[in-house]
C-alpha cells in the first residue's frame, strides 16, 4: 500500500543539532577526528575479519591462519566451513594447546550475529597468548553469502542471499 505522510515526522531526540538548524541524530556526536578514526578503524580491523576475505583466503590453500568454529559437535554436525577446527568454546581452555599452533593466528567463529560464542573463544584463546579474531558473521553468513560447507551427510551449498552477497559469481561486493 503506498501512502503518502502529510506532515514531515518529528524529531523525537533530545540531542541538540549538530550542523546549523538542522537536527541530525546521526551527527547529534560529531564524528571523531580523523587520526582519531584511523586508529578505532585499525584496531576493529585487527580484531575482525568477515566471511568472503576469510573465504578468498581458504581458496588459496596457504590461508596463514587457522579458522576455529566454537559451536557444539551437533552445530558442527548441522554444517561448518570447510577447513575449520572444531574446538567448542567451552573446551578451548583445555583443547586449546593439543588442536592449535600458537605461532599461527586463529580466526574464531559461532552462529551469527547474535551469538557471542566467537568472541568467547577468541577471548580464551587470546588469554593463552594466541594471535586471534573473529569472523563477523558467523556460520550464518558464511552459508548465506553461497559458500559450501560440510555436514555430517556430505557438503552442501545454498545460492546467495542477495541482502548479503551478489548473487551471481562475477560480482564483487566491492568492499
Amino acid at each position: 500500500m503506498n501512502q503518502q505522510l502529510s506532515a514531515a515526522p518529528q524529531h523525537t531526540s533530545s540531542a541538540p543539532a549538530a550542523t546549523g538548524d538542522s537536527p541530525s541524530a546521526v551527527l547529534a556526536v560529531p564524528p571523531a577526528p580523523p587520526a582519531e578514526a584511523a586508529a578505532l578503524l585499525r584496531a576493529a580491523l585487527a580484531r575482525h575479519t568477515d566471511v568472503s576475505d576469510v573465504a578468498a583466503d581458504l581458496a588459496t590453500g596457504t590461508p596463514g591462519f587457522t579458522l576455529v568454529d566454537s559451536r557444539s559437535t551437533a552445530a558442527w554436525d548441522q554444517g561448518h566451513v570447510p577447513g575449520a577446527v572444531h574446538l567448542p568454546a567451552a573446551s578451548i581452555r583445555a583443547l586449546a594447546a593439543r588442536h592449535l599452533d600458537p605461532a599461527r593466528p586463529v580466526v574464531t567463529y559461532c552462529w551469527g550475529p547474535g551469538c557471542d560464542g566467537a568472541t568467547r573463544a577468541a577471548l580464551a584463546l587470546a588469554e593463552r597468548g594466541f594471535r586471534v579474531k573473529e569472523m563477523l558473521g558467523g556460520f550464518e553468513y558464511w552459508v548465506r553469502e553461497g559458500f559450501p560447507y560440510d555436514t555430517a551427510d556430505g557438503r552442501r551449498t545454498t545460492a546467495p542471499d542477495p541482502l548479503t552477497a551478489p548473487v551471481r559469481d562475477a560480482d564483487d561486493c566491492g568492499c
